[in-house]
Parts: C-alpha cells; structure tokens; sequence
C-alpha cells in the first residue's frame, strides 16, 4: 500500500492529522470556546440595552415636556370640570413650561372624550380628565371599549366638591328628618331632578333613597340648566346640586337647603348640616376630578406631572381660591387616587344594581 502524505494541518499552533481522533477533539473545543464568547457577548448587549434604558428614563422625565400636552374633557366648556381643569393647566403650563391645552370632547356620558384618550399614544401628550360621573359609566355602559382601570393608568386627583340637598318652598318640611317621613307617607308622588343618568347628582339621590328606604322619581334633564329652573319653579320637589350653584338661591329664599353632601360642614353653608348628621348616617358624595393617562405612559412621566400637580394643589392661594368655589384641593399619589377611583366604581356599582338602573 502507498501512503501519501499530504503535509502537516495546522490548527490552534498544534501538529494534527486530518480524520485524527486529536483533530476531532481540536475541532470540537474551537466550537465550544466560539459559542462561549457568542453567548458572553450577547449577554453583555443585553446587559448594555438594560442599563442604557435604565438610565434613559430620568432623561424622558428630565425632557417631558418638549412640547403641548393635550388634556382631553369629556363634558363641554363652561361646567366645573372644565373650569378647574383650565385653572390647573395654566400652573402646569408655568410649572413645565409647555402649554397644556384643553379639548373639549362631550358626548355619549363621557365616553366620547375617554375613548378617543384612550386610543392615544402612551407618550404623556394626552391626558384625560376623570370625574365621578366616569366611574358610574363603568357599570352603566359595562360594553364600551375601555376600562379606566384597564386602559388608563392614575396621574393624581386634583380636588373634590360637596353637594347639597334642596326642595322647593312649597315642600312643608324644615330639615331632613321631616322630609324622610313625608317621603315614606306618600311612595312614588315625590320626586328629584338631576342632569342626566349617572350624573353625580343622580347617583347622590339614589344614594339618598336606599339609605333612607324611600320612594322617590328621578326626573332625568339633559343638563342642569333645567333641572334648576324647574327646582326653583316647583315642577319637582328635591334636587342635588353644587353648592356654589345653590348658595345664592338659597341665600334668596328660592330653594331651602336641608343638607350637605360631605364628611364636615361646608364653609360657604356653615349653617346647614351634613346629610350623616341630620338624620342619614354614612351618607357621603361628592363631586371630584381628576387626572389618568393612556395605559403605558412612562411611570417617571407620571411621576413628573403628579409631583407638579401636588406642588399646586399645597399652595395656600390656590387652597383658599378653590374653597372660595366649594372646592377642596386634594393631593395623592397616582396609587392613592388609583385606589380611590376603584373604591368609587365598586360603591356606585352596587347602587346602580340594586336600584336597577340603566343607562339612557
């Protein structure tokens, strides 16, 4: 047999044959040392995109804003959302330093304006302005395409309103306890105007009703321009209504006030007693706002406009201004008003359901 020598392979500075079993075994750690620094490198880029997204963050805080933030408020222009929302955006505008605009965008109980927040970008330019009546339309319309819990995530809360209890002059009743039981002597004659179902002055009779175990019609307007003339002219016997609203026709004999909505006394009625103490215990409803983002917004975004709205909220003059209107300041955290917006949706379901009420 004639061998043929090909020559010397070399491999890695060693002396080999070709189909020699130290050949296989050369080959064999050249793989494994490749894949080794394969797997090292695609650690350390992962690693590297980790940190430098980690540290990108206080940047995208640091930045926001660089331009307007739209604020989207489902109800029109003129009513007290709207209102305090244009108050607070002119600080934020002083505060970041880009102008925060609103966008009316009313409709459908508030779900015109929260659906189209909702199908926003997560960026921190679209924000909405959420109100007690939202967390009724939870319930009342449980098919629409969003979930403010789901689909939103908690900025912070901005203040909240009480409500107080007026009847016509011609109600023979002097205080709360009186109208209870003329209510329960006549079931289903009384009844109450609100500005629409869900509102938040629907839900604070509906309240009213199953706490007291009472029969009283809701009369439904679209609005609450009706519904107070028709207070004042007696076509209906009760109503809830704000109280910066009521003061002067209360003032001018128009309407007498049997109670308040809140935990204390409000200090533009100091003389009209809370619903809990006039004869309601637990009674409580308020009117508040306010602030979520599309789920997805950067947390160091809404950590940003939670601290700026806070620092508004703490200042004597913007305290003093809103109590002035009814209004209480009312800072949290967004967790804290997260909970808070829960905790709403649960009570106002329950009262939705066992009253069975449906939407318009």
């Amino acid at each position: 047999m004639r061998i043929v020598d090909s020559g010397p392979t070399i491999w890695d500075g060693s002396l080999s044959t070709p189909g020699h079993p130290a050949t296989q075994a050369s080959r064999g750690s050249r793989r494994t040392a490749r894949g080794n620094r394969q797997s090292a490198l695609l650690a350390l880029s992962l690693l590297l995109a980790v940190a430098s997204l980690w540290f990108a963050l206080p940047v995208l805080a640091d930045d926001y804003p660089s331009r307007p933030v739209r604020i989207i408020v489902p109800f029109g222009a003129g009513g007290p959302t709207d209102v305090f929302t244009r108050a607070v955006s002119e600080e934020l505008r002083k505060s970041l330093g880009e102008p925060f605009v609103l966008e009316n965008r009313p409709g459908a109980g508030t779900i015109i304006g929260s659906e189209a927040a909702a199908k926003s970008p997560p960026d921190g330019y679209t924000l909405l302005m959420v109100s007690a009546t939202q967390t009724t339309t939870e319930t009342l319309v449980p098919n629409k395409s969003f979930k403010l819990l789901r689909d939103f995530v908690p900025v912070g809360s901005l203040l909240t309103s009480e409500l107080v209890m007026v009847v016509h002059p011609s109600v023979p009743v002097s205080n709360v306890k009186e109208f209870i039981a003329l209510a329960k002597s006549k079931p289903g004659v009384l009844n109450y105007a609100s500005s629409g179902v869900g509102s938040n002055y629907h839900m604070a009779g509906e309240l009213f009703k199953n706490l007291t175990g009472t029969d009283i019609q809701h009369v439904p307007y679209k609005g609450s321009a009706g519904a107070r003339n028709d207070i004042i002219s007696g076509q209906v016997q009760m109503m809830f209504d704000s109280i910066p609203t009521m003061a002067q026709m209360i003032q001018a004999g128009r309407v007498k006030a049997l109670g308040t909505t809140g935990k204390t006394r409000s200090p533009i009625l100091p003389d009209v007693p809370t619903l809990s103490e006039a004869g309601v215990p637990g009674y409580e409803a308020s009117m508040w706002i306010g602030v979520m983002a599309p789920a997805g917004t950067p947390q160091p975004i809404v950590e940003r406009l939670n601290h700026a709205m806070n620092n508004i909220l703490l200042r004597p003059d913007v305290r003093a201004a809103w109590e002035r209107q009814g209004a209480e300041p009312m800072a949290m955290t967004p967790e804290q008003f997260g909970a808070h917006v829960g905790s709403e949706i649960d009570k106002w379901a329950k009262i939705i359901r066992a009253n069975a009420i449906k939407s318009e």
